[in-house]
């Protein structure tokens, strides 16, 4: 066995005893073929108000830009498919399911630094960082080179044993490890369920979101008001949005994450309409405190629900 193989497998062991589902490797250098896509993407003015994804256009690219001598690139995939989902009834105030626990990127992050420690203990010295969605890096592409799944439509990346309810999660190190396979294969075939499901037509193309009409984008990264062109086609979502990944065949194979840390708390069981609209800010830090809602704070999880209760442009028109 080569030095490479042997820490390709250390990693691997490290992820699995760490809880991880699923751990991918894939050599760091330039993401060529992706550096024309994201450039158009930017030019189509995708990005909404988010000019931070505009900055670090190299480092988004390139991982020894973020890691000098960065030789790996090392994926993670963590389930949070919850094994009982907030009630909702027709009309209810929804949140997507990654925000029913404790912010994942607090969970997860304590679980990468444990895993550089366990690298270094093991190799001897080694540079590197890690990455829960927080920093300039192509989170879905590295992972589809490290084979452990495809983008789909929706532009998620989506695995064939557990679809799209997880966390996706990056070390850049400067240790070489023997890369797994990419996977080039797109198994969504003619399947359009996501791109016909969205509330707001943000599928705009084939991996291709429009994150200015994203739901998520909406109710999470906005900071101004919402406009109003996009009020009754919220479909009741307060913070963030699943209907693209509800939608998913593939989803049919997710099961119930392993996280005490992404369980719901009893308080949040039990919210209804009227808790929502009636929240104090006092309520607000108790029940969602540790929580990915505290982003958005107070002030912009009242904006959200205020425009859910507004009328749609045609009511306006009437009145």
């Amino acid at each position: 066995m080569t030095a490479a193989e042997s820490h390709a497998q250390l990693i691997k062991s490290t992820a699995k005893r760490l809880g991880f589902d699923y751990c991918g490797i894939a050599k760091a250098e330039f993401l060529e073929e992706e550096a024309p896509k994201l450039e158009e993407w930017l030019r189509r003015n995708y990005q909404g108000k988010m000019s931070y994804l505009e900055r670090h256009f190299d480092k988004r690219l390139d991982p020894t830009k973020l890691v000098e001598g960065a030789k790996t690139v090392v994926s993670l995939v963590y389930n949070y498919y919850p094994s009982q989902q907030l009630p909702q009834e027709s009309g209810d105030i929804k949140l997507a399911k990654y925000a029913y626990g404790k912010d994942y990127h607090e969970v997860i992050k304590a679980k990468l630094t444990e895993f550089l420690a366990h690298l270094k203990e093991e190799v001897g010295e080694i540079h590197g960082r890690s990455f829960v969605d927080s920093a300039p890096i192509l989170e879905r592409q590295w992972a589809q080179r490290a084979g452990l799944g495809w983008i789909g439509k929706n532009s998620l990346l989506l695995h064939r044993n557990m679809g799209s309810f997880f966390f996706l999660a990056e070390l850049v190190i400067d240790l070489e490890a023997s890369p797994d396979l990419p996977l080039s294969k797109d198994y969504c075939g003619t399947c359009t369920a996501c791109v016909d499901a969205c509330p707001t037509e943000a599928i705009v193309a084939s991996g291709v979101v429009d994150a200015s009409k994203c739901i998520s984008y909406l109710t999470i990264e906005l900071k101004e008001a919402i406009p109003t062109s996009f009020a009754g086609k919220m479909d009741h979502w307060v913070f963030g949005c699943d209907v693209c990944q509800d939608v998913c065949p593939w989803n049919r194979f997710s099961t119930p994450h392993q996280e005490p840390a992404f369980e719901p708390s009893e308080a949040l069981f039990g919210f209804t309409n009227k808790d929502w609209t009636e929240l104090t800010e006092e309520t607000f830090h108790r029940v969602f405190s540790g929580s990915a809602l505290t982003r958005t704070k107070f002030k912009g999880i009242m904006r959200n629900v205020k425009f859910l209760q507004e009328p749609t442009p045609e009511e306006y028109t009437k009145n």
